[in-house]
């Protein structure tokens, strides 16, 4: 093997560890099967929500997770292997990803990386079923509110019987 391609390749391997090591999360799946149009219309979905989804070699991979410090991953890097980085939202790769498998049943999650943390399959698919960024922020919002709401009525009530006594 040549220099030049040697030196390609450790690139490879350096890009890729950087983005493991940058990436919120990481889903890694088998997306034999889908069509060109299936395949165009993920990347878009994931595009969409800031997430990149590339398919590189198994042994780039392998390498590049081992690099970053991830340990029993090359279970996962069998057969073609896509994999989806996103940097800022750890739910949307998985969330998109499972949504888009309950249509195109060829696409299988078979594992990835959660915060720096190799996940399972089941782990991938639970935080897949979680709300995203924004319903996570407004199921807050509103637990928050409510004993501020619940005060306010009570309030209110006691304001409008003591009304009716005075009437």
């Amino acid at each position: 093997m040549s220099q030049a391609a040697i030196a390609e390749k450790q690139l490879l391997v350096e890009t890729a560890m950087t983005q493991f090591q940058n990436a919120a999360s990481v889903v890694v799946m088998d997306y034999r099967g889908l069509t060109v149009q299936e395949v165009t219309e993920l990347r878009k979905q994931l595009r969409d929500a800031g997430v990149v989804m590339q398919v590189i070699k198994n042994s780039v991979l392998s390498r590049a997770a081992q690099a970053a410090g991830l340990e029993g991953m090359d279970d996962v890097f069998k057969g073609p292997t896509a994999i989806a980085f996103s940097n800022e939202d750890v739910i949307a790769p998985a969330k998109i990803i499972a949504e888009f498998a309950k249509v195109a049943s060829a696409l299988e999650i078979k594992g990835g990386v959660i915060e720096g943390k190799v996940s399972s399959v089941e782990e991938m698919n639970a935080l897949a079923t979680l709300p995203n960024r924004d319903g996570l922020l407004s199921m807050l919002l509103s637990v928050l509110q409510a004993p501020i709401r619940n005060t306010a009525l009570i309030i209110k009530a006691v304001a409008e019987s003591k009304e009716e006594e005075v009437a």
